[in-house]
């Protein structure tokens, strides 16, 4: 059963990695919030670089598919691209389902707490590869 198509939040970026699994990345803090919060469904993914700036990015879920290893690291992958650790190597990046992120009271925009989350090592996607998954628009 193929997911209604919902329109993508402005200053999100649109990626389809292989097997058609479509990942987003805010750009923004307000971006960010607008992905976390209210685009993404309770049972997609949502990753983070661990402990510095980065962009939030979510891994649609469809209803009655599960993402292989492969296709969560790969968004992984995504995540610390579109972070301050572009240039490094392994990185840990936190991954939650998008219903255990919540904003805290008070907090400034982008800003959210997540729980049950698990760390994912991986290294950032290259240059070559976010230039293929990205989906143009």
């Amino acid at each position: 059963m193929s997911t209604p198509e919902v329109p993508t939040p402005a200053g999100v970026v649109r990626y389809l990695l292989p097997g058609d699994w479509r990942v987003f990345a805010g750009k923004t803090d307000a971006a960010n919030e607008e992905l976390s919060l209210r685009f993404a469904r309770p049972r997609d993914l949502w990753f983070h670089i661990h402990g510095l700036p980065g962009s939030h990015v979510v891994l649609q879920v469809p209803e009655g598919r599960e993402p292989e290893k492969r296709t969560v690291e790969l968004a992984a992958s995504v995540a610390a691209y579109h972070s301050k650790a572009r240039a490094a190597g392994t990185v840990a990046v936190s991954c939650t389902e998008a219903r255990h992120v919540s904003k805290p009271r008070g907090a400034k925009p982008g800003t959210v707490a997540i729980t049950r989350e698990r760390m994912i090592k991986t290294r950032p996607a290259t240059d070559e590869l976010i230039a293929a998954w990205r989906v143009p628009g």
